[in-house]
Order: structure tokens, then C-alpha cells, then sequence
């Protein structure tokens, strides 16, 4: 029998950071009926930084996420609707409003080193009869024996599944293989991937996820996330079929919704550009780019300096208040 990989639709979530937090009701349940009617087996949709997320710090959404969530929730008739949730962005009212608007799955999300924050987060999601799944960050920023030890806390705490995210785009397919093989190796329930594209591999790192062990692979459709985007769904749809995988998705529905639907929206193209690129170059969180993009612009500063520099002090998600910081350093010392 075929291994079976279930795949996990995220364009209304990390989407959303590309799209500047613009989605409207109209469009979501476009691009859900799409989804659900392609296979996927989650479909998460929330502000590009977890429910809880719209702020000046992290941008402002067009449409309140419960509004939109109401809105996906009335076209889902397979897939579990999934919204994110960071502690210290996201709070336990939050994920209430959520559940009352449809969400049936939330994946609490931490950075790597910081599991334990998460422990009353995915407790209220069980209470909650949700599934909730680990979410751990910055995957690259960790040893192995580090990323096994949080993804144990993670199970202790109730989750139904533990996901690794390359959220810089830094990895390549063998640090894939060594995270992803080490931590199936460890815990009891199921293990999953969530890859960036930039450094051109978010494919190839979440087959080399898939063969490691992975059953769960995160993607969005035409790739359209932080940085360079995520795994291209309708992509890998078709590489798991092309390698004999039971994946249980239409695959060209996926490649319809991903045509039709998405494209058109897309403020520029997908691509590894320049400042994508240093966002995997230099391991710097996917989401900072246009924030990166913005603090350049006011200060007259090449966003690769910018990236470099976050780079060097290991900036993570939630900083990204600090990047205007940096950028005004930066320009101070080269005004000397």
C-alpha cells in the first residue's frame, strides 16, 4: 500500500504575508472551496502572524480573521478548518473566537528553543474537543537533540502532531532529513514539515521531508507566502503523485484554484529575488522581508545590509519592531 501524506494548505495564512493582509471574505471562499474540493486535508487560515496578529507591529488586516473565518467555514464541507496561534500574539480568547467562527485545528507555534510556552495553549485546544498540533520555528536554529527534546514536550502536552518549519528557508534537503528522521524516531505521533523557498528548495526539502517520514507537508498555492513562499502546493501535489504517494487530492483542481484564483491576486511574482534570497542566505525569518523592504525605503539602506545584520543577531519572529531599530543603527554608523 502507498505511504499516505496528507497535505496542509496554507495561502490563507503565510499567503496573507505576501498579500499585505488583504483578504476579503469574497476571496477566501473562493480560494476554500478550491482547497476542500482539491483534497486538502487542513486548510489554515489566519492574520500572516497567528490569530491575534492584525497590529502595527505586524501589519493590519484588511477584514478581521473571524470574519473571514465564518466565511471559509460556510464552504468547508471536508477539510478542518486551522487557524495559527504564537503565545504572545495569540491568546486562549483568541482561540475561542476562533472555534465559535469554525476552526476545528489550531497549530501552536514557538520558536524552537521555547516549547514550553505552549503547553496551556495546546491544553485549551484538547479542552476545546480541537486538533492541535506543535508547531516548532526556526528549525535551523537548533541542534537535533534540541528540536527532539521540544518536539517531546510538545506531545507531553496533548499534540496531536509535531511540525518542523524551516521558516527562514535556511535548510537544505539533508538538515531536512537529519530533523525530520530524529524526531519521528522520538515521539509516537505523527511528524510534519513547513518549508520556504529561499533558497529555490522548499520542494525538494519536503520530498526529502516525505521520504524521512513526514506525513503532513504544509504548501500554498503557486507558493505564495513570506520571502520567496512556501512548498508550491499544486507542485508537490504533483511530484507525491509522480512518486506513487496516496495523497487523496485532485490534483487539478489544486492547479485550477492555484491558476485561476490566486494568480491573479498575487501583488508580484513568486520568486527568489534578491532579498529573498538573503532571507535563506542569512537565516532570517520569511515574514520580515517586506517589513525588511520597508525599513530600507525610509532609511535609504540596501535590504541585503538590513538582512545580513538581522542575520548576525539571530532575530526571530515577534521582533519585528526591531527591525526598524536595526535599520536606524545601521544608517547611524554609516553616517560616521
Amino acid at each position: 500500500m502507498a505511504q499516505k501524506v496528507l497535505l496542509v494548505d496554507t495561502t490563507l495564512r503565510d499567503g496573507s504575508h505576501a498579500l499585505r493582509h488583504s483578504y476579503t471574505p469574497d476571496k477566501v471562499q473562493e480560494i476554500a472551496r478550491g482547497l476542500d474540493e482539491g483534497g486538502v486535508e487542513l486548510i489554515e487560515l489566519s492574520h500572516g502572524d497567528g490569530i491575534g496578529g492584525s497590529s502595527y507591529n505586524y501589519g493590519f488586516s484588511k477584514t478581521d480573521e473571524i470574519e473571514l473565518l465564518a466565511a471559509a467555514n460556510d464552504v468547508i464541507e471536508r477539510a478542518k478548518l486551522t487557524v495559527l496561534l504564537l503565545p504572545g500574539i495569540g491568546t486562549i480568547e483568541d482561540l475561542k473566537r476562533a472555534k465559535n467562527a469554525g476552526a476545528k485545528a489550531v497549530r501552536v507555534a514557538t520558536h524552537v528553543t521555547e516549547a514550553d510556552v505552549s503547553a496551556q495553549h495546546i491544553e485549551a485546544a484538547k479542552n476545546m474537543d480541537m486538533m492541535a498540533v506543535g508547531f516548532l520555528m526556526m528549525t535551523h536554529m537548533a541542534s537535533v537533540e534540541t528540536i527532539v527534546g521540544e518536539a517531546l514536550k510538545m506531545e507531553s502536552y496533548g499534540a496531536d502532531y509535531i511540525n518542523l518549519a524551516d521558516s527562514a528557508g535556511y535548510l537544505l534537503p539533508e538538515g531536512v532529513e537529519e530533523r525530520i528522521k530524529a524526531v519521528k524516531e522520538a515521539v509516537k505521533i505523527p511528524v510534519g514539515f513547513h518549508a520556504h523557498n529561499n533558497l529555490g528548495v522548499a520542494n525538494a526539502n519536503s520530498l526529502a521531508a516525505v521520504k524521512s517520514g513526514a506525513t503532513y507537508i504544509d504548501g500554498t498555492l503557486r507558493g505564495l507566502g513570506a520571502g520567496a513562499g512556501n512548498c508550491q502546493l499544486e507542485v508537490f501535489a504533483g511530484i507525491l503523485q509522480r512518486e506513487g504517494y496516496e495523497t487523496g487530492t485532485d490534483f487539478y483542481k489544486l492547479m485550477d484554484t492555484a491558476e485561476d484564483i490566486v494568480q491573479p491576486m498575487m501583488l508580484r511574482p513568486q520568486v527568489v529575488d534578491n532579498g529573498s534570497l538573503m532571507l535563506g542566505y542569512a537565516g532570517v525569518y520569511s515574514s520580515f522581508l517586506l517589513h525588511v523592504y520597508d525599513a530600507a525605503k525610509k532609511y535609504d539602506l540596501d535590504p541585503r545590509d538590513i538582512l545580513v545584520e538581522l542575520g548576525k543577531r539571530k532575530m526571530v519572529g515577534g521582533q519585528e519592531d526591531m527591525i526598524i531599530d536595526v535599520a536606524y543603527q545601521l544608517k547611524q554608523s554609516q553616517s560616521k
